[in-house]
């Protein structure tokens, strides 16, 4: 499986078909007003599969990100990194998906239910979308950012920005297109023991 997808990665992504790449991604996730998209048939990738994937288009990936300007993401991916390697989120449409916080969440590893994130907090996944056909490329980043209280009581005070992977916008809570993001509280309030945040699955965790 990896050498077939590696083949893949040898090709060269162009910013035109990161950029059309955006555009269809926008796409498909307005036509799902509650959920992301899924993947249907994501690959089974072992532990070293996917980090090796990731690792290949980290750097790509992050100066996609980039090109939104947003202060609170900048260096994320020099954040405390919570799992040991990419898994698949069935809540983030089956990708391949990254758990980072910045210094303000420094609890977020050790959360107790009814305990809160610190104002400042910020969470970040970057994702990855791999097929079992062996089709591979960047999806987007999913953020949320925690709020002064009273910020926005419909949310509770979080803020869920979703960045493409050209650095376009697809939604922010707090901004431009939020409709298009306002399902991402409604799946996060079935974790609202613990602040309305996932955690990483037990196996992947950093240390297990």
């Amino acid at each position: 499986m990896f050498l077939r997808l590696r083949r893949l990665f040898s090709i060269s992504i162009s910013a035109a078909a990161l950029a059309a790449l955006a555009v269809s991604n926008a796409v498909a996730q307005s036509a799902g007003e509650n959920a992301h998209i899924a993947i249907e048939n994501p690959a089974e990738l072992s532990k070293d599969e996917a980090l090796r994937i990731y690792q290949s288009l980290q750097k790509r990936m992050a100066r996609g990100y980039g090109a939104a300007h947003l202060d609170q993401l900048l260096n994320y991916q020099n954040w405390p990194l919570f799992n040991d390697a990419p898994y698949i989120s069935a809540t983030h449409g089956k990708r391949f998906v990254n758990s980072y916080a910045n210094r303000m969440a420094h609890n977020y590893g050790t959360l107790e239910a009814g305990e809160k994130l610190p104002l400042g907090s910020v969470l970040a996944k970057d994702s990855v979308t791999v097929t079992d056909e062996g089709n591979v490329h960047p999806g987007a980043l999913f953020v949320m950012e925690k709020l002064a209280p009273g910020a926005s009581p419909d949310t509770a005070d979080w803020r869920y920005i979703m960045v493409l992977p050209d650095g376009s916008l697809f939604g922010d809570t707090m901004g431009d297109r939020a409709s298009s993001v306002a399902y991402c509280h409604s799946c996060h309030e079935m974790v609202a023991d613990r602040d309305y945040t996932f955690f990483v699955p037990e196996e992947f965790v950093v240390g297990n």
